[in-house]
């Protein structure tokens, strides 16, 4: 009778584990497990991200100043409209506290979140083997629904980029994978964040691999991981909206366009150009107001606060200006609600009020 010992088992296993490495269902196969793993951590945490905005939007703005920005066609708050009275100048002090209390949880327990937040990440995908701190994601979560639930001017797709990018690095730590796969699921993570909150999956896995490069160069490995987490955390999302809202784009889904003639796509490519050096100065007064606060002899845990207050300020004396429209306050927040009536229709906004819009949107980001 033949027995296998102890030796002969061991050699088994051996090449059997040699076997499993050499697969090319290893290297495909796992990615799907992985890569729908951070998806589903991705979505529930953009669900997270847009809950606490909310939250915060509904007691600070809404219960305190009366005011709560307008939201999109495809969104709508859990929360009844606050019946406070109006007070403009109160947004202002909403907004210095709102920024002190984020400047205290990132300056204390995460000074990496900081920002924006996709420089942190792109530097921890190219710097850091794709490490990103446990505690990046969950500080960066809470900071930036302050700031944004407090009226501080921002957009939500570099929070929640940093978000999915930290949620990623972390199940490949605690899964003790290599820095190459890491870095993939960091840059998956950042794809999955932004295809979930803004309701376009194919979009979030093409962000994640142009944004890491300040070139025209594309990350070709993190491609299908990105597109499958992307996907799953857009569905995933979905199926925790309501119903009415459900698989519904941002801005809802009776928008139809259609170009009637060739001879439209001329002011498009001067748009292009226009809109292109408007980016370029975008760009160089964040980083420039950024550098100049980076040079104030005051404690860093206060530079939030004065940049809100200041911010504020701007925004409320824009208001009074252009004859107390509360239209003109969509410069606070991340400003959907303005993208939303200029999509209807531009023309019941009026040139004026949409060149105070974007102006001051540029003028306050910081």
């Amino acid at each position: 009778m033949f027995e296998i010992g102890p030796r002969a088992v061991r050699f088994k296993v051996i090449r059997l584990r040699k076997l499993w490495t050499g697969l090319e269902l290893k290297s495909t196969g796992k990615w799907f497990v992985l890569s729908g793993l951070i998806g589903i951590v991705a979505g529930l945490g953009a669900i997270t991200f847009q809950f606490l905005i909310q939250l915060v939007v509904h007691f600070a703005l809404g219960e305190i100043a009366g005011y709560v920005p307008q939201e999109t066609a495809g969104e709508r708050s859990i929360f009844d409209h606050a019946t406070t009275e109006f007070h403009p100048w109160l947004i202002v002090a909403v907004m210095i506290a709102g920024g002190a209390v984020s400047g205290f949880l990132v300056y204390t327990f995460a000074p990496e979140a900081e920002g924006h937040g996709t420089d942190a990440a792109i530097d921890a995908f190219h710097n850091k083997r794709g490490y990103i701190r446990p505690q990046v994601p969950i500080i960066k979560t809470m900071a930036s629904a302050i700031t944004l639930g407090t009226g501080g001017s921002g957009g939500r797709e570099r929070p929640i980029a940093q978000i999915g990018a930290g949620f990623g690095s972390f199940l490949a730590t605690r899964l003790k994978l290599p820095a190459r796969d890491r870095r993939i699921m960091l840059a998956a993570g950042m794809g999955a964040g932004i295809g979930a909150i803004f309701r376009a999956p194919l979009a979030g896995a093409i962000f994640a691999g142009e944004i890491l490069y300040s070139s025209a160069d594309l990350e070709t490995e993190v491609l299908l991981p990105s597109a499958i987490a992307s996907i799953i955390a857009y569905s995933v999302y979905e199926l925790c909206s309501p119903l009415e809202f459900r698989f519904v784009p941002v801005f809802g889904n009776k928008l139809n366009y259609s170009i009637a003639s060739p001879f439209e796509l001329a002011p498009l490519a001067l748009l292009a150009v226009i809109l292109t050096l408007a980016a370029i100065g975008f760009i160089e007064s964040f980083y420039g107001t950024h550098r100049l606060f980076a040079k104030l002899s005051i404690s860093r845990f206060m530079r939030p606060a004065i940049g809100a207050g200041l911010a504020g300020v701007f925004g409320i004396l824009l208001f009074f200006v252009l004859h107390a429209d509360q239209r003109v306050l969509s410069i606070l927040s991340t400003g959907h609600g303005a993208l939303q009536l200029a999509i209807e229709g531009s023309a019941t906004l009026g040139v004026p009020l949409l060149l105070a819009i974007g102006l001051g949107k540029l003028s306050r980001r910081r």
